[in-house]
């Protein structure tokens, strides 16, 4: 239904559109950061080996377990030497294990006196678990989202690509494709790259040679060869990459611009994307706010079209 003047009124989408624009600047945390975003931010600094990431990794996957463990079990369960322990410890700033161990351990105990922590649920079967999981997944990545600084500008970079490339290969194609679908909503050229090889890379160098500056990559485990070897080719193009992935380390990490890390649910046989559904959508809802005009002249063309055609059922 329209206003007075016979306007009419805005579609759901364009007037979420309207009401969910990104604030900028930090907010005040009511939890404090969490720890997987902490160590992130403690293991993010040097390029590290593959030896030392997967130390990393590991700290990061077990914190309120690792941060207890000896040098010993630290290197078996890492599957490293204690001399590669020793020279992490070194890597990432610290004087030698006994001193990173004693700020893992603060991190540990701070996660556990406040705030939602992998633990052993009580009594749960493996879908609550599963559920829980994501759940601490999506409060992680509530906590990251108290400072958009970054998302929002990387938002109006995305925005201003024309052409922009979305890429996602193998089960992360499924993402680049919710993503993409969206973004045409309010962006006039999106290229979708789902396919790896020689046919990733003349996209990539096309969309380069059209005016592209920027990719949009999503890589979910098991990380793709392919996928590294698309964002190599990009960044050699002059693209510049905003990745969004469940590692902040790793090759294909070290080899974007921008990473905007989030954990993944790997307690049943597939993975599940909770919390990278919603990183997508914060990316989406920050190109919306990067040219409002633009956004909501596409939405009511769309609108107009949808409604012609009956794209849609009427609820």
């Amino acid at each position: 239904m329209g206003d007075k003047r016979g306007a009419p009124a805005p579609s759901p989408q364009q007037a979420r559109a309207q009401a969910s624009a990104i604030t900028s600047g930090k907010s005040v945390p009511e939890t404090g950061v969490s720890p997987t975003s902490q160590l992130r931010t403690l293991f993010d600094q040097p390029r590290l080996s593959p030896g030392q990431r997967r130390i990393a990794q590991y700290l990061i996957e077990h914190i309120t377990e690792a941060a207890f463990l000896s040098i010993t079990d630290l290197a078996e369960r890492a599957g490293v030497s204690q001399p590669s322990v020793t020279r992490f410890a070194a890597a990432v700033g610290f004087s030698g294990y006994p001193a990173l161990r004693e700020k893992l351990q603060a991190i540990a105990l701070g996660a556990l006196s406040g705030g939602p922590v992998a633990a052993e649920e009580n009594g749960a079967n493996e879908l609550q678990s599963a559920v829980d999981a994501e759940i601490d997944n999506l409060e992680n990545l509530r906590r990251d989202f108290a400072d958009p600084d970054q998302l929002i500008d990387v938002g109006r970079k995305l925005s201003q690509s024309t052409p922009l490339t979305i890429l996602g290969l193998r089960i992360s194609a499924s993402l680049a494709e919710y993503f993409a679908y969206a973004a045409r909503r309010i962006h006039p050229d999106v290229r979708l790259v789902t396919r790896g090889g020689s046919v990733a890379y003349d996209a990539l160098l096309q969309s380069r040679e059209a005016g592209g500056t920027w990719v949009l990559a999503f890589s979910m485990p098991r990380h793709a060869q392919e996928t590294l070897t698309a964002v190599r080719v990009a960044r050699s193009a002059g693209l510049r990459v905003a990745l969004v992935t469940d590692l902040a380390l790793g090759p294909v990490a070290d080899t974007a611009d921008v990473v905007f890390s989030t954990g993944t649910g790997s307690r049943l046989v597939f993975d599940s994307y909770a919390a990278p559904g919603v990183m997508a959508a914060a990316l989406l809802q920050a190109m919306t706010d990067a040219d409002p005009e633009r956004t909501q002249a596409r939405l009511e063309d769309y609108e107009q079209i949808s409604d012609q055609h009956q794209f849609f059922l009427r609820d």
